[in-house]
């Protein structure tokens, strides 16, 4: 004879009510997880940016958003450095750093000197220790004007003209300038942007920390075509608009053949 066993009306009410609260805990205990990964993932591993001037025009579009590799350059001179996938900075090397006299967004910029390279620009061709240097990727506006740091650089002189540069980088360039050459210190990198006659970069403001290398652009996730007004600073209602504008015209505005481009 088989006995029924039956569940009393206190134990089955109990155990909905106890599946809900662990269905709960679950959903929380996987929302923090996905919150720390994230965390993690932005603050050591990769970072997404976006590209606001032509400075780095053809490799880099206004409206290009790139994810950036925070770990490559992690060593530190850590003993365990050499177990972990870091490398030291290359000259070619795109970086991502920040501006370094203002609150101002992060930029991107093509590594061209490394430390202890001495460096000089002639009729716009850079040479590194006396070389000439290729660079396959810069490029010229033949319609731009003359610019002495965009043309020949560094100064020689106290006597130089006054152009865009920073008044800190003013006062202590020639301290670097020996033999018409600037030498770069320890530490340091000179960096310049690939649309050479329209970008604000090293030559105006000095040089780069090593320490403030946030990373390297690997690749393109997304591109939308866009005009550097559109990253101006113009309140709420400006940026309510745009990104109205961006999403009903999406389709049309996406370069899709820029997109999962690497970044060299």
């Amino acid at each position: 004879m088989n006995e029924v066993v039956e569940l009393s009306g206190s134990s089955a009410e109990e155990r909905p009510a106890e599946r809900r609260r662990a269905t709960v805990r679950e959903y929380v205990e996987s929302l923090l997880v996905t919150v720390v990964l994230a965390l993690f993932g932005t603050t050591f591993v990769v970072q997404a940016f976006k590209i606001p001037s032509p400075s780095m025009e053809p490799t880099l579009l206004v409206g290009d958003h790139l994810l950036v590799n925070k770990f490559i350059f992690g060593g530190r001179n850590h003993w365990y450095d050499h177990f972990l996938p870091y490398r030291e900075i290359r000259r070619g090397d795109v970086i991502v750093f920040p501006w370094p006299y203002e609150d101002h967004p992060y930029y991107v910029k093509r590594v061209i000197g490394l430390p202890g390279d001495r460096l000089k620009l002639v009729d716009q061709k850079v040479y590194i220790n006396g070389q000439l240097l290729d660079e396959p990727y810069a490029v010229h506006d033949p319609m731009a004007p003359y610019d002495l740091y965009q043309d020949d650089f560094p100064p020689v002189s106290p006597g130089f003209p006054p152009t865009e540069m920073q008044p800190k980088w003013a006062a202590e360039i020639l301290n670097y300038v020996h033999n018409g050459e600037l030498v770069i210190p320890p530490g340091k990198y000179f960096a310049m942007g690939d649309n050479r006659d329209h970008s604000s970069d090293r030559r105006y403001w000095g040089f780069v920390d090593r320490d403030a290398v946030l990373g390297r652009p690997v690749v393109i996730y997304w591109s939308m075509k866009s005009s550097e007004n559109q990253y101006e600073d113009r309140g709420l209602s400006g940026w309510l608009l745009d990104i109205l504008y961006s999403v009903v015209h999406l389709p049309s505005l996406t370069r899709g053949n820029r997109l999962f481009h690497l970044v060299h």
